[in-house]
């Protein structure tokens, strides 16, 4: 089960020839995917950034009416390879994955691709993970796009301009040859609005046509001579035919007033921010109208030479709005104006953020840096609202006053008009206040949780261990209160992270982590298959959801549910004992600390040599409480009976030591006050948030930790037994309870 469903929403993409469509940026995609005519889609769920997958999942009915094969693909370099097809056909074709990341793991299928070229139109959507929110190393799709010489379209983060790249992009393709990139950053992907929709349309040439009619081009295949011609063939015929597309089709965009003395050139996903700017700083209106001169590349590569001499030749100066690093798009126009000796001066990273998301604020700090320099008729700073005049003024601390006695005036610094208050520093300046960081952590009621506190509990008795990690959500244990793992280099590439560790001059072993989501992707050749080709003596961990939780809770190879379109229940363990592995142990539980602590112990220190592998089952839990909350709100609406299990604290057992909390970590345990006048340690407690997992027992049984915890079920619509049973209960109680009483000494 993904953790969002679209079933609702996919009905939107029957919407005939001359409607209104509306709804999601991505459902945009979508719908110009089928209105492009395209025969098949696939991709790697990756990080949820666009939910194309989903979509597409969900829409998996309609996809199919029209004819149009969708596969989930086991990674991004199997849905680069799927657009093998076509190479020889006229098959339009399109998949999707994250970037930069799934372009990594693409890039020698892509790199293929492009060498020898398409015959039918191959768009890849990638959801560009770039910005303060990305789960990744920050890096741009740019660089692929230049190495392997596809082109990259990069739209205004509108419907209409999303969908029309779409279309454009198979059209380009085509006449070109060649596969196309198509950036779509997070918010674009989730932009709401609206554009007038064209009918869906089958494929003029199916898969079926492909199957049963052959076609073979040696030309086409990347082997020596051909790739020497291919190389040659991109510079001579393939990249003019993509600058006549583009330049024929206007696909880049000019606004405002061709004849200013200053213009700015922008990529065309940051069309949006830079409006919201300028409409701030006064220079533009709600609906993007503006005197600015503004170029619009919404093919962020290649450039058009023309363009970019024709917007620049009459201007003193021009500002490049380029997202991310290296300047890729700024060099290239530089060398474009010098070359032919126009005297227009470039500005970008020298007033913008070399590095780093571009915000509003970001962007106004820029702008009012470069038209204050040359755009002496502009009035500048002065009028601007104080909110605007606040996010741009430099972030320096500010003291705080001991009284009102201490705020003086001041001149205006030289070039500003703005009256601004100075506050004189206290004698003695206060600290600032200590924020406490908040970084990712698991989930209430995580499976993963119990695996490193088990963790934690073999290294009182073993010492510390190196710990390769993976991608995923086990990645979180680096952190706080767990502190464990050395390094992660890549999805699925946990146990290849400590392939160097394998020596026989020590019988210490190392610990490595994977998930099944990163197994299946490429973990079982790259890392199980690798540690047993290579004899490695260490072991392995794969944490087994029962699906891709790490991504979205997609299904895979080895999830127990049933797919109607897929195959599942594939068993991880079989798939590693038929690489080879003989020492292979499979808990069902991950919950029970002290099993899993025992394998563990045992897998470090067994005298059986070859690799270990500790296969760790339980369900995510997000996706667990996502599917039965509903469930259990329903037949409580229906007044049947619902029990839930909550765990808590005897406040008079809990010693206030605390090591439940730091072997656990768990959201739901926190601290309170001490009921006892006589101890000032606060006690354990458990919040409402808890989800009846039952780590914090297992974890105190496990440690010999203090019994504290209890289990109690929450009954709502209880029957006519368990009000009579509830009552008996309380009544045993309060009698042992005053027995207990009447036996304690008073001292009056």
């Amino acid at each position: 089960m993904a953790e969002r469903s679209f079933k609702a929403e996919v009905e939107k993409l029957r919407t005939p020839a001359g409607e209104e469509f509306r709804g999601e940026g991505i459902l945009g995609v979508t719908k110009a995917l089928l209105q492009s005519g395209v025969s098949y889609v696939a991709g790697y769920q990756g990080a949820p950034i666009s939910h194309l997958m989903d979509v597409l999942a969900d829409a998996n009915d309609i996809l199919e009416e029209l004819g149009v094969h969708f596969e989930s693909s086991a990674s991004e370099a199997t849905a680069a390879a799927t657009l093998a097809a076509s190479v020889n056909y006229p098959l339009r074709g399109a998949v999707t994955f994250k970037a930069t990341v799934g372009t990594n793991v693409a890039s020698d299928a892509l790199a293929n691709l492009a060498s020898g070229g398409v015959t039918g139109g191959a768009l890849i959507i990638v959801g560009e993970d770039y910005g303060e929110g990305s789960s990744i190393m920050q890096e741009r799709s740019h660089a692929f796009a230049m190495k392997s010489q596809i082109w990259l379209l990069d739209p205004r983060p509108n419907l209409a301009s999303i969908v029309h790249a779409v279309e454009k992009s198979f059209e380009l393709s085509e006449a070109s040859n060649t596969p196309v990139m198509l950036q779509m950053r997070i918010r674009a992907c989730h932009v709401h609005g609206r554009f007038i929709a064209k009918a869906n349309v089958r494929p003029a040439f199916t898969l079926k046509d492909a199957i049963e009619n052959p076609v073979r081009d040696v030309s086409r295949i990347v082997l020596p001579p051909a790739s020497f011609v291919h190389e040659e063939e991109k510079i001579q015929r393939r990249w003019p035919a993509a600058i006549d597309f583009i330049k024929r089709e206007k696909l880049n965009e000019f606004f405002g007033n061709a004849e200013g003395e200053v213009g700015i050139v922008t990529q065309g996903g940051m069309y949006n921010t830079l409006m919201r700017a300028l409409e701030l700083l006064g220079l533009a209106d709600i609906h993007g109208n503006t005197d600015v001169p503004v170029y619009v590349m919404n093919v962020a590569y290649p450039l058009v030479d023309d363009e970019v001499r024709g917007f620049c030749e009459n201007k003193r100066a021009v500002l490049m709005i380029e997202e991310g690093q290296p300047e890729f798009v700024e060099q290239s126009v530089n060398m474009i104006l010098r070359q032919a000796d126009l005297d227009a001066r470039v500005h970008g990273k020298d007033l913008l953020p070399r590095a780093g998301e571009y915000t509003p604020v970001a962007l106004m700090k820029g702008l009012l840096k470069f038209f204050e320099q040359y755009w002496p008729d502009w009035s500048g700073r002065k009028g601007l609202p104080q909110g605007v005049l606040a996010a741009i003024a430099p972030q320096r601390p500010v003291p705080v006053p001991v009284n009102a006695q201490h705020a003086v005036t001041t001149e205006p610094p030289t070039g500003t008009s703005i009256t601004q208050t100075a506050v004189a520093e206290p004698k003695e300046p206060l600290p600032a206040p200590e924020l406490h960081p908040r970084p990712p952590s698991f989930c209430t009621g995580c499976p993963e949780r119990p695996i490193f506190t088990a963790m934690k509990l073999v290294e009182r008795e073993l010492g510390p261990h190196h710990v390769s990690c993976d991608i995923g959500c086990h990645l979180f244990s680096i952190l706080p209160p767990f502190n464990i793992g050395a390094t992660t280099m890549g999805y699925g590439l946990g146990w290849a992270g400590a392939a160097a560790f394998n020596t026989g001059e020590t019988q210490k072993r190392t610990i490595s982590m994977m998930g099944d989501g990163g197994f299946w992707h490429n973990g079982l050749t790259s890392g199980v298959g690798n540690a047993v080709f290579n004899k490695s003596n260490n072991v392995l961990v794969i944490v087994d959801n029962g699906y891709s939780a790490a991504t979205g809770g997609q299904d895979i190879l080895s999830s127990r549910a049933p797919n109607r379109i897929r195959a599942t229940n594939n068993p991880i363990e079989t798939a590693v004992r038929g690489v080879g592995v003989k020492w292979v142990k499979t808990l069902t539980r991950t919950y029970d600390v002290a099993k899993m602590r025992d394998t563990l112990r045992e897998a470090l220190t067994t005298p059986q040599t070859g690799p270990k592998v500790i296969i760790a089952q339980s369900e995510c839990m997000l996706n667990r409480q996502r599917r039965v909350k509903p469930l259990v709100r329903k037949l409580a609406s229906e007044g049947k009976r619902v029990v839930r299990e909550r765990f808590g604290v005897d406040a008079d057992t809990c010693t206030g030591d605390h090591s439940c909390i730091r072997l656990s970590g768990c959201p739901s345990l926190t601290v309170a006050d001490n009921p006892d006048p006589m101890r000032r340690e606060p006690i354990a407690a458990v919040l409402n948030s808890c989800v009846g997992c039952g780590l914090c027992g297992e974890v105190s049984h496990a440690a010999v930790l203090c019994p504290s915890f209890y289990r109690a079920e929450v009954v709502t619509n209880p029957t006519r037994w368990d009000r009579l049973s509830a009552r008996l209960a309380n009544a045993l109680i309060g009698w042992l309870q005053r027995r207990v009483a009447s036996r304690e000494i008073r001292y009056v």
